[in-house]
């Protein structure tokens, strides 16, 4: 299955073409870009390289994958939005996977030999909070993604050992330490990487409609029932 896989979630844009060629050998072109800002003006240029590398077309293509979040409310909306698009553009199914399941996969292959039997993933989504979900080692999830405070998940380890990775994997390693538990500390400027989600894209199911995850509100929220009183002449 032909797959182009994007991202602009966190704090990277990224962009991979996974394809068969006409030797029926797998390969994969991709590119990242560590940002903090100007994800959506980045993602169709980048889109463009990797599918000039690979000398490919859309016509080309079975599938489309995209994150959803959680991430930045601005990033998540830049991706999704581009899903929409390029959908409806070529008619191409699209799925959708968590920021944190690809970030997980992406783990995996970086860690190697390092012990990961229950695998967490943490991203610091600020106000003390984080951006949570734990997988097994099947890459399965043992929960949804959730926001919550690192001490609200520290419990769920108990005293065993497990890994968590990601920008927000200290704090819910020191939460965990102060209830007896033990977690191993890896990866904390880990950012999902469309390699993985290009990898992962043939096992998922088609969204329709793709929605974003955000998990929380935007910051900024429209006034309701206010208006600005207007001066009148004197």
């Amino acid at each position: 299955m032909n797959v182009l896989a994007f991202d602009t979630c966190l704090g990277a844009v990224s962009a991979a073409v996974r394809w068969k060629s006409a030797a029926g050998e797998w390969l994969l072109r991709d590119r990242f870009e560590l940002r903090s800002s100007g994800h959506a003006e980045r993602l169709m240029p980048m889109i463009a390289e990797v599918m000039d590398e690979a000398g490919l077309v859309f016509s080309d293509l079975d599938r489309l994958a995209v994150t959803v979040g959680p991430g930045t409310f601005t990033g998540v909306r830049a991706g999704v939005a581009a899903a929409r698009a390029l959908a409806l553009a070529s008619g191409l199914p699209v799925v959708g996977a968590s920021s944190l399941a690809v970030m997980a996969h992406h783990a995996r292959e970086q860690l190697g030999k390092a012990p990961t039997d229950m695998l967490a993933v943490a991203v610091d989504a600020r106000r003390g909070m984080v951006y949570f979900q734990v997988f097994d080692p099947t890459q399965e999830t043992t929960g949804h993604p959730s926001l919550v405070a690192p001490r609200d998940v520290a419990a769920l380890f108990g005293t065993g050992a497990a890994v968590v990775v990601g920008s927000g994997a200290r704090a819910v390693a020191d939460a965990a330490a102060t209830a007896g538990g033990r977690l191993e500390v890896y990866l904390q400027d880990l950012q999902p990487r469309t390699r993985s989600l290009a990898l992962l894209a043939e096992r998922l199911a088609p969204s329709e409609p793709l929605r974003p995850l955000y998990l929380r509100p935007p910051d900024v929220k429209p006034q309701v029932d206010q208006s600005l009183g207007r001066a009148l002449p004197t």
